[in-house]
């Protein structure tokens, strides 16, 4: 059989036997090539925006410690929850790519769920900082260099611009990037925010501006941190991913010919990017064949992106003991 291409996984039918008539139906895929190569560049990727935000995170807080901007030091503290979080992500990426082992025998492809979870924490612990001080600012207020906070807010929207497009590139097919490449556009809005208020502050020489849009920043990165903690929870738990329509592949499942019945059906997430699948396909006239469980696998890759399918075929002579959908 003909390698398949890169956008499609090449299904492996393993059939082994049992007290029933069944067949296992693997499918998961290749093109170690184009991988190696889309690893190559998202390293890349990593690395230059590591040493952007890091660079950048020296001098803003050495800045808002100096111009006494609340708001600097809140967004220099985000930044530097957003190096860690990138240098986590990039750890994460590395190992998801290592082979599996006798131990591991999914390799270490949950790694960036739990990247993601420690990313959030982590970031819950630096808002929380953040707000403490800028409460404590809004009992002593104190004066506040705006020129200084609107030039390297505006150097912020400069650095997390050009971070957000060195991920530009890879954030259709990839996850982990596509969350790097829209944290980097978030943390440009939130920079402007500040630009905004140092204008303000110039204007109006109003003090109290500062702090508030901390605030303002303090809940915009708290929405969209609850989020990221909430769907990585999820992924934890292994729920199946919210862009899965989970009975949408059960009926799918369901609708092939010769199909009379589907249970042990599960969905559940091997990382960040990319889903397993199980099912039992009680077939009354039999099993159907290789060729029909690899066409199976490679429509669940096609239609759903599930690249790792798993199908048990059953006759109805025997009762399966996972039948009942509440049984695991």
């Amino acid at each position: 059989m003909s390698p398949a291409p890169d956008s499609l996984p090449h299904p492996h039918p393993h059939p082994h036997t049992h007290d029933h008539d069944h067949a296992h139906g693997h499918g998961h895929g290749h093109g170690h090539g184009h991988h190696h190569h889309h690893h190559a560049l998202a390293g890349r990727a990593f690395a230059i925006a590591v040493a952007l935000n890091l660079g950048f995170v020296v001098i803003e807080a050495g800045a808002g410690i100096w111009g006494g901007s609340m708001a600097l030091l809140a967004d220099a503290g985000h930044n530097f929850s957003d190096v860690l979080a990138l240098l986590m992500a990039w750890g994460a990426q590395l190992l998801s790519a290592r082979p599996p082992s006798a131990r591991f025998t999914y390799g270490l492809k949950s790694s960036s769920i739990l990247a993601a979870l420690a990313n959030a924490a982590l970031l819950w612990v630096a808002l929380g900082a953040i707000l403490i001080e800028t409460l404590h600012r809004f009992a002593a207020p104190a004066m506040v260099s705006g020129r200084m906070v609107m030039l390297v807010a505006g150097a912020g929207i400069l650095v997390n611009g050009a971070s957000a497009l060195l991920f530009a590139r890879g954030n259709r097919d990839d996850l982990n990037l596509r969350a790097a490449f829209q944290h980097m556009l978030a943390d440009a809005a939130v920079s402007a925010g500040v630009v905004l208020a140092a204008v303000l502050i110039v204007l109006t020489r109003r003090s109290w501006i500062d702090p508030l849009t901390s605030l303002v920043v303090l809940a915009i990165i708290g929405a969209g941190s609850w989020a990221l903690l909430r769907d990585a929870v999820k992924l934890g738990l292994q729920a199946a991913p919210s862009q899965i329509d989970v009975h949408a592949v059960r009926a799918w499942l369901a609708g092939r010919e010769g199909v009379a019945a589907v249970h042990d059906f599960h969905i559940w997430p091997m990382s960040t990017t990319e889903t397993a699948l199980t099912a039992h396909l009680v077939m009354p006239a039999g099993h159907p064949g290789d060729t029909a469980l690899h066409d199976i696998a490679a429509q669940l890759s096609r239609r759903f992106a599930i690249g790792h399918a798993t199908i048990q075929v059953e006759t109805e002579g025997v009762a399966c003991a996972l039948h009942p959908d509440d049984v695991v």
